[in-house]
């Protein structure tokens, strides 16, 4: 046991200083589509990375971003640690519209969760995973700079109050986006040199493309290597274990909840949520009636055998009037319920989710994101 506390201690301070020296010009390695390296560069501003489109991870100055900003002024979203802001990229290399997070606040434990963030996010580059185009860690308060998602996320499409205006998110998308989510988690879970744990895939972390395509975001609960094994023996007997636990209400795997151990199928178990979710229009969490998605589908996920045509059509968001193919319906409780499994190690990986998917799902997993329908808002 003081053998794996060692292990876990040194590759955390060699993940440190690997962001560290991307910041002063050091090369560093990149994990592509395909899983191969390329060279990242630092604080020139070239940080290379191919990831298949040529786009690159800039390092910015903090005045740099108070004038894309416009001094903070446009904000389009905030989480528990953190403000979104609009920038524009006028005269860069990335011309357009780009979506600023900056960390709220400071202190060790935001700056290791800001590192940790970057140095995931320096190494992804997938299509279904939202873009790093530069960040800045000039000061206490870091910030990255991502690409603009302009369709919103997936929780406002499902739950929001557009809805009042008879905008609903069509079933052929929902299939698309839990088949996108599903590769985006392969990409994660096998294809990176370093396995990554996303620690926090819900609605709201989906942002939505024009096409309605789905990229995961969010990494500030992310786990890479060693540490998305398991978490320090220290952190599950610790009075401070539940303030440090990633996740969010009606998403996070029961069993993470009970041990403290992180692993890829506490992803697999969020990702079962959003299928459910994405089947019937029901939030994963109602604060108000403080109702949880899986409690309603308790009898649902212990249930054996595939779903009857007739319950699974009972099941479906209303707001569908109907429109939808009942067979697809059965699928994807099969791959939520599949997910759920108390059992974490009777879960299927994501790749194996994929072979659902190619199996039941023949026309969108041939091709993935080719809808071109558009959804106003």
């Amino acid at each position: 046991m003081g053998v794996l506390r060692l292990l876990h201690l040194w590759l955390r301070r060699r993940s440190n200083r690997a962001v560290v020296a991307g910041a002063e010009d050091q090369e560093r390695g990149e994990v592509g589509n395909d899983g191969s390296r390329n060279g990242v560069a630092g604080k020139s501003g070239a940080n290379k990375s191919d990831g298949g489109d040529g786009r690159c991870a800039r390092k910015y100055t903090w005045e740099e971003l108070q004038g894309m900003t416009t001094e903070f002024s446009r904000a389009i979203g905030s989480g528990g640690f953190s403000t979104v802001y609009l920038a524009t990229l006028d005269g860069s290399s990335e011309p357009g519209v780009a979506a600023v997070k900056v960390q709220c606040g400071g202190g060790e434990r935001l700056s290791l969760a800001f590192k940790q963030e970057l140095e995931i996010l320096l190494r992804v580059r997938h299509e279904n995973i939202v873009k790093l185009l530069g960040y800045c860690d000039d000061r206490d308060e870091g910030a990255l700079v991502f690409e603009y998602v302009p369709n919103g996320n997936l929780q406002e499409k499902l739950h929001g109050n557009h809805l009042q205006r008879g905008t609903v998110l069509p079933w052929s998308h929902r299939v698309s986006i839990a088949f996108q989510l599903a590769r985006a988690i392969e990409y994660l879970h096998e294809k990176c040199a370093l396995q990554i744990v996303h620690g926090d895939v819900k609605s709201s972390n989906l942002l939505l493309d024009e096409d309605l395509n789905c990229k995961l975001c969010d990494f500030g609960s992310a786990k890479m290597g060693f540490s998305s094994l398991v978490l320090p023996p220290s952190s599950t007997s610790s009075p401070r274990a539940k303030q440090i636990m990633m996740g969010s209400p009606g998403y996070t795997d029961p069993h993470y909840l009970r041990t403290g151990i992180a692993s890829k199928k506490n992803d697999i178990y969020s990702y079962g949520v959003v299928v459910l979710e994405l089947v019937t229009g029901i939030e994963a969490f109602c604060e108000e009636r403080g109702l949880m998605l899986t409690s309603i589908a308790t009898t649902l996920l212990r249930e054996e055998g595939e779903l009857d045509p007739a319950r699974a059509a009972e099941m479906v968001d209303p707001q569908l009037s109907g429109k939808f193919e009942i067979e697809e319906v059965r699928a994807m409780v099969r791959v939520a319920r599949l997910c759920m499994q108390p059992s974490h190690t009777l879960r299927p990986s994501a790749t194996h989710i994929l072979e659902i998917f190619r199996e039941r799902f023949p026309s969108v997993a041939s091709k993935p994101g080719s809808e071109k329908k558009r959804l106003r808002t």
